[in-house]
């Protein structure tokens, strides 16, 4: 950007106090035209000069409030939020038309295939027997887990205690790794460091890698307890493999008999479609709330269904947008009539259909 006479800020949350006070004038004066950050973007004190246009990366990582606060920001918000696994609420939202759609649905070249496939604990030797073989042939594995540390109200593996018991038993003659949110920030950059340099063959894991490892020797990964987590999540798990040349695997392990569990992780072994299993996630958890923080959960409507109606919803959509192109103030007949319908009629039952 310097080269084309644009000045860039990076904001973080671990930037030293007169850093922040430095980068917040920058931003606060418009000398920074373009802002980098986390979510220190958020905060009350980030005064934006002009801000025009917010693009949020891996937007199902943030919370509503957290988006609604940014765009807050702005005096003309206009927003581009990217995934690579829409979330329900998203793509309700689209359906409904306060957010246009943008699709890449092919993989870059030569992305090789992942299989997915799901156990149960007692299986797990079997799994570990499969992570052995692929360190033998020099490929490398993640394990993921849903916890830090074990705690007395869940009965589930714990990242902690999973890589002492592991790297000291099953994995004793392979250089084994952990890494997860409450490690500073140069730790887990050692680590991936060697986990990216390949001076560590098995990674033990939380959700702390999620998104940002492209690792193309990574072949396996193995997903503990996988009920605890969300589809789009799990999605975006698998996708730490399978991104060089190896034909990869991901172990989705569960002993939950819940049958809601069955249907959500039997279309992660079906497709790797992130819109087909957003679709799926929207049928089973609902969209949540458009005026409010509910992120699942079903509206009630009296004719339209946002799972199995999207189609006509965004025709309805298209057709109101020609009405008001071809037509601003309604003054044509038939649209006058359509007009004082909706004024009246319409908008009381619309307004009793959400409230309920």
């Amino acid at each position: 950007m310097k080269k084309i006479g644009i000045e860039s800020e990076l904001l973080v949350g671990s930037l030293k106090t007169n850093e922040r006070k430095k980068a917040l004038k920058k931003i606060n004066d418009g000398d920074a035209m373009i802002i980098i950050g986390t979510h220190a973007l958020f905060q009350k004190d980030v005064s934006f000069n002009n801000l025009g246009f917010v693009i949020i990366d891996e937007q199902h990582r943030f919370g509503v409030n957290q988006r609604k606060r940014l765009l807050e920001k702005c005096k003309v918000p206009n927003l581009l939020a990217m995934t690579a696994t829409p979330i329900p609420r998203t793509l309700a939202i689209t359906y409904n038309g306060d957010m246009d759609l943008s699709i890449i649905d092919e993989l870059p070249k030569n992305r090789p295939e992942i299989f997915t496939s799901q156990i149960q604990r007692n299986n797990l030797d079997t799994a570990y027997d499969f992570i052995i073989e692929k360190a033998k042939n020099n490929e490398q594995s993640i394990i993921v887990y849903p916890l830090i540390e074990e705690t007395e109200k869940q009965d589930l593996e714990a990242a902690n205690q999973s890589y002492l018991d592991l790297k000291d038993s099953v994995f004793q003659d392979y250089k084994v790794g952990l890494i997860h949110g409450k490690l500073d920030a140069d730790e887990k950059n050692k680590i991936m460091t060697k986990f990216m340099d390949n001076q560590i063959q098995i990674l033990i894991s939380t959700t702390v890698i999620e998104v940002g490892i492209d690792n193309p020797n990574a072949s396996v990964i193995l997903i503990n307890n996988c009920e605890r987590f969300g589809l789009s999540q799990i999605h975006q798990l698998r996708g730490r493999v399978g991104r060089g040349l190896l034909t990869s695997y991901c172990i989705l392990c569960s002993d939950s008999g819940a049958e809601n569990t069955k249907q959500r992780l039997s279309i992660l072994t079906q497709t790797r479609n992130g819109f087909e299993i957003a679709d799926e996630d929207l049928r089973l958890r609902g969209p949540g709330e458009f005026f409010g923080e509910k992120q699942s959960g079903f509206i009630k409507f009296r004719i339209a269904n946002l799972v199995t109606d999207g189609k006509i919803i965004r025709f309805a959509r298209m057709k109101a947008f020609d009405m008001i192109d071809n037509d601003a103030n309604l003054s044509k007949p038939i649209n006058k009539l359509i007009k004082e319908r909706f004024n009246s009629e319409y908008l009381k039952l619309f307004l009793k259909t959400t409230v309920n």
